[in-house]
């Protein structure tokens, strides 16, 4: 079986880990600050960064840290993983879903204006599978009707729109460091901002409200990295680029082989990083994706097969089209970059086979 994502764990980051044990320093420390500098310089150079426990925990801080709170519309993509809602729910403001555009999978601007009333406070869009949204048309939108725009970037570690890198587009992101992400600190997430007092903020809010031990300033949480998950991102960060590029190519050759399905495309101006390679099979998803699996050993995955309104956790009643169509349509085949070229030749072959068959 091939597998839909391959987390790549060598001897850098077992080395950097036993490097930590052996110092016995294993809490939020120097790795941690190393680490923050670094993913600033090379992922969002003009921000700094905060690290944190998880994705989730950055989405959550940075909306903590810019007010947001009770009262308070965010608008978000129906379209995402349930995180990028939940943690506008979290803050105790209300997530308010709009549709996407239907051939990037990003917020719609479109609809995201319609979604606007006097309580909105923030737009919130997601650089869904590693494609960057429409920041242009976002940033304008936001700035007319005097709101934040903010990234979830968790997706989309060197992704880019218009040559500026995801992640230095609004006034925070968020980015995930889980074991299936481009690249992975074993857990956790980073803050991203060019604003310092924002992101002193964060710092708080990770650490119980305190700068120094016992001085709390404001009620926080424990949302530290610490130094081992901290050591192993520094390995994996020096990595990026390379395996970035690696899984573009992958892109590339599927896109140049694929027949009977809709390929990804890539908006002018914008920079794919393809966290997944996301097709449409417009008949009958579940079947295909079924003997891919079970018939030609191809790992795939849907992403995601409810939209966040209709979950169980929110249960709208909204008329999003593009958001249900492509619920119903996405399938994710492996890009990662430890595919090797006949592995590619064997995706792109069942793909075909069975798109030709009509699954």
């Amino acid at each position: 079986m091939i597998p839909i994502a391959k987390p790549i764990i060598g001897d850098a980051e077992r080395a950097a880990v036993d490097a930590v044990l052996s110092s016995g320093a294993l809490a939020q420390g120097t790795e941690v600050a190393g680490f923050e500098e670094e993913f600033a310089r090379e992922v969002t150079p003009g921000c700094s960064a905060v690290a944190v426990n998880s994705g989730t925990s950055a989405l959550h801080l940075g909306l903590l840290a810019t007010g947001i709170g009770d009262g308070d519309e965010v608008l978000v993509p129906s379209f995402t993983f349930a995180a990028t809602a939940n943690a506008v729910a979290l803050t105790g403001a209300v997530p308010v879903f709009v549709d996407i555009e239907p051939e990037y999978f990003t917020m719609s601007p479109e609809a995201a204006e319609a979604a606007i009333t006097e309580r909105t406070r923030a737009i919130m869009p997601v650089h869904l599978f590693g494609h960057p949204c429409n920041a242009t048309a976002l940033q304008s939108l936001a700035a007319r009707h005097g709101l934040a725009l903010h990234e979830d970037a968790a997706q989309a570690h060197l992704a880019s729109w218009q040559g500026h890198n995801t992640g230095t587009l609004g006034g925070f992101a968020a980015f995930s460091l889980y074991p299936t992400k481009n690249m992975t600190s074993g857990e956790g997430g980073m803050v991203t901002s060019a604003d310092e007092n924002l992101l002193e903020r964060v710092r708080l809010l990770r650490n119980q409200g305190m700068a120094r031990q016992y001085a709390n300033k404001i009620v926080g949480y424990n949302n530290r990295m610490t130094d081992i998950h901290a050591a192993i991102g520094r390995a994996q960060l020096t990595q990026l680029p390379t395996w970035t590029a690696i899984r573009q190519a992958n892109a590339a050759f599927l896109d140049s082989e694929l027949s009977g399905v809709i390929t990804p495309p890539v908006a002018a101006g914008a920079t794919h990083v393809y966290h997944q390679y996301t097709i449409r099979v417009p008949e009958d998803r579940d079947s295909f994706a079924e003997a891919l699996r079970n018939e030609y050993g191809v790992g795939c995955g849907v992403y995601y097969p409810t939209p966040c309104h209709r979950l169980d956790s929110f249960a709208l009643s909204l008329d999003l089209p593009e958001a249900e169509r492509a619920a119903a349509q996405v399938l994710s085949l492996p890009v990662h970059p430890s595919l090797s070229q006949a592995d590619l030749e064997k995706i792109a072959t069942a793909v075909n086979r069975l798109a030709k068959a009509g699954a």
